[in-house]
Parts: structure tokens; C-alpha cells; sequence
């Protein structure tokens, strides 16, 4: 089986990259490797969720699902100082590279969990989860995890997720409106949709 970004432990040959990178009208920096997502730049989806999110009305933690090495619950923690946002990925190599980069841009209302989907988040609940999620996993693995993002949700809470039209926007629409009751898409740009689902 061929590596991917979330495979648990990348044996690609590590070579890490550091940039910065404007998000939210504020610079930060951060690093990627081989064997994670992303390793040259914030991606285009991922830029276009931090950008598009805005805080929930209700208290509570936020979760950045498949945080890889961590821009938007860095971001996120750094202007939502009131909040503790948790990072989680099955990828140890990401997750490793997510607690570098909090560390290198001063962020400290972060915790981190390694975690197949919500493996070792049960009983956890959230205010918000944000997710730009794997789409070579396969639409099963997608749509589990926006099953079990229901089930981790507070209520009120709200699920976020960035997905590109090619890559199964519109069943993924579908799959959150049967979960929630209904889906709003909060913009669409150059073939990525912002969803957001509330929790009622």
C-alpha cells in the first residue's frame, strides 16, 4: 500500500520546509515534511476554512480534526485566546510538526491527540470542529467522520468543513443534511465550498 498523509508513521525520508504565511491578517510560521499534507504552503481550501470561520455562539473547546502540522487550530488558538482548541491526527509525523509549530508561533491554548478519526476523543465534546478532510481515504472514511463529528458536538455546536466540488462536495452536502437536517454553504470559491452544520 502506497504512503499517504495519514498513514501513522510516514517512512518517507524526512526534509522539512519552513515558510510564513499571512492568515487572518497576521504572519505566522510554520513548517512542513514529507508525508504530510501540504508541504509547501498552507493549501488553498485550508486558508479559505480559517478565513471563512467564525466563532460559535456557545462556550467550549474547539477541535481541529485531521490537524495535520497545524495551521488552523494554530491560527484559531492564537485569536481565540478564551478557547482551547485540540489538534488530532493519525499522522505522528504531522502531529509532531503541529506542536513545533504552536511552540514557534507563541500559541499555548492548544492540546494535541493522536487519533484515528475520534479514537481517542471519546466522550469529548466540542463547541466547534473544523475539518479539511482526507479525501484519498475514501468517501466512507469522510462520512464517518462527519457521523462522528455529530455525535462530538455540543448543541448548538457546529461542524466546518472545506471540500472541493471534484472531490465530492455535493454528496457531501448530502451525507451533512441527513446528519443535521441542514447544511449551509457559507461560500463557494474556484470549486471549494465552505460548509457549516449546526447541531439542533
Amino acid at each position: 500500500m502506497s504512503e499517504h498523509y495519514f498513514s501513522k508513521k510516514p517512512q518517507s525520508k524526512s526534509s522539512p520546509k519552513t515558510w510564513k504565511y499571512q492568515l487572518r491578517e497576521k504572519e505566522y510560521t510554520f513548517t512542513s515534511d514529507v508525508g504530510v499534507f501540504s508541504k509547501n504552503e498552507v493549501d488553498f481550501g485550508t486558508k479559505l476554512l480559517i478565513e471563512q470561520f467564525k466563532e460559535p455562539a456557545i462556550p467550549g473547546d474547539v477541535l481541529d480534526l485531521g490537524c495535520g502540522y497545524g495551521p488552523i487550530g494554530i491560527t484559531l488558538a492564537d485569536q481565540l485566546r478564551d478557547r482551547t482548541i485540540l489538534m488530532a491526527d493519525i499522522n505522528e509525523r504531522a502531529l509532531a510538526l503541529a506542536k513545533q509549530n504552536a511552540a514557534h508561533n507563541h500559541v499555548k491554548n492548544v492540546d494535541f491527540v493522536y487519533s484515528d478519526r475520534f479514537s481517542n476523543l471519546l466522550h469529548r465534546r466540542f463547541a466547534a470542529i473544523l475539518t479539511n478532510p482526507p479525501i484519498r481515504a475514501g468517501k466512507k472514511v469522510v462520512h464517518n467522520m462527519f457521523e462522528e463529528s455529530k455525535t462530538a458536538l455540543s448543541e448548538q455546536g457546529e461542524l466546518w468543513v472545506v471540500i472541493q466540488r471534484k472531490q465530492g462536495a455535493p454528496s457531501a452536502i448530502q451525507k451533512l443534511e441527513e446528519l443535521f437536517g441542514e447544511v449551509e454553504v457559507v461560500t463557494k470559491y474556484k470549486g471549494y465550498f465552505i460548509l457549516r452544520a449546526r447541531n439542533i
